[in-house]
């Protein structure tokens, strides 16, 4: 990166490619992580690299659901690790809730490494190791789970996630909260709330809009989630982006 100015106007960008490129080096990231990484590149370009508005309000509900949760989680993979570590750690923190790693590409080694990076960086308990519990309708290595922390769960936070977990997560009754760039993924059409956003600027946002309804009441809480209309969300994305394309 000493080869990029900070003047370079993908210079950000590049970083973030940089950071995810190193993960994989470093044995965080799976190198389909790189693709999928990508894929959010470009939905991103779409909506002009910020946080808009539906976003924005996604964002809180998704603080009050957390907020108002007996037992939050959030779920995470390499990708998020590299491109949003401290920022799910701080997240964690201010709920308070647990974070678990879970990985489709799964191995010991991957968890444990993924494991040891968190608690460098700060974070004590991390779940998804022990994987003594199961996801019900899944074939692959994302159902594997601990039972103290995403199969206990009622809300999960599921950046960057699978949507054939997404429908198994909420099949179990949990209320799931995607963040994903695409809006016309499976993921995104299924989770209970979506959060059309970049992860690096969602989940600090989230974690700005907790520091806002922290001290308000449960039943306050539990009305903003109960009022949140996904598909409604969906459609205002849907639209902002059709604007924004037409007047380029």
């Amino acid at each position: 990166m000493e080869k990029i100015p900070k003047s370079h106007p993908r210079y950000f960008s590049l970083l973030l490619r940089e950071n995810i490129s190193q993960a994989m080096k470093n044995g965080l990231v799976h190198e389909t992580g790189l693709i999928a990484h990508g894929r959010g590149e470009a939905f991103d370009y779409l909506i002009g690299e910020k946080t808009i508005k539906p976003a924005d309000n996604a964002e809180k509900v998704t603080a009050a659901a957390l907020l108002s949760a007996a037992n939050p989680v959030i779920s995470v993979n390499g990708n998020v690790v590299a491109l949003a570590k401290k920022e799910c750690i701080d997240l964690a923190k201010a709920i308070p809730a647990k974070i678990e790693v879970n990985l489709f590409h799964r191995t010991n080694q991957r968890i444990n490494r993924i494991i040891k990076e968190l608690k460098t960086s700060g974070l004590n308990e991390v779940y998804g190791s022990k994987a003594d519990a199961l996801i019900p309708g899944l074939n692959h290595n994302r159902s594997l789970c601990d039972k103290d922390g995403i199969f206990s769960s009622d809300v999960i936070l599921v950046p960057l996630e699978d949507g054939d977990r997404c429908q198994a997560l909420k099949k179990m009754g949990k209320t799931v909260i995607a963040i994903d760039l695409n809006p016309l993924s499976r993921t995104a059409r299924t989770a209970n709330i979506t959060i059309v956003d970049n992860v690096i600027r969602a989940i600090p946002n989230i974690n700005k809009w907790v520091g806002l309804l922290k001290n308000e009441k449960k039943e306050i809480l539990r009305d903003i989630v109960n009022s949140w209309d996904n598909e409604k969300m969906l459609e205002d994305v849907f639209s902002f982006i059709s604007k924004r394309l037409n007047s380029l």
